[in-house]
């Protein structure tokens, strides 16, 4: 899968700031990431990261969290 599509991370069992730190490095490359992350401080963490950088976060169920480059027209 070319690096600009969709990528999945598997973060449990790290504790923050490792899910956040791995989404911003799969960020650079990817315009869509999920990350599971079980960390209960991460969806926090996640969310504040996405806000920051103008991305769009969404929480797809407990511990599986969407991130997204916001579409400009």
């Amino acid at each position: 899968m070319p690096a600009s599509e969709g990528v999945h991370i598997d973060a449990r069992g790290m504790k923050c700031p490792w899910p956040a730190l791995r989404a911003a490095r799969a960020m650079r490359s990817a315009k869509t990431i999920t990350i599971e992350a079980d960390d209960p401080i991460a969806p926090a963490e996640l969310e504040a990261l996405a806000r920051q950088q103008g991305w769009i976060f969404t929480a797809r169920g407990p511990h599986l969290f969407a991130i997204a480059l916001a579409v400009t027209a």
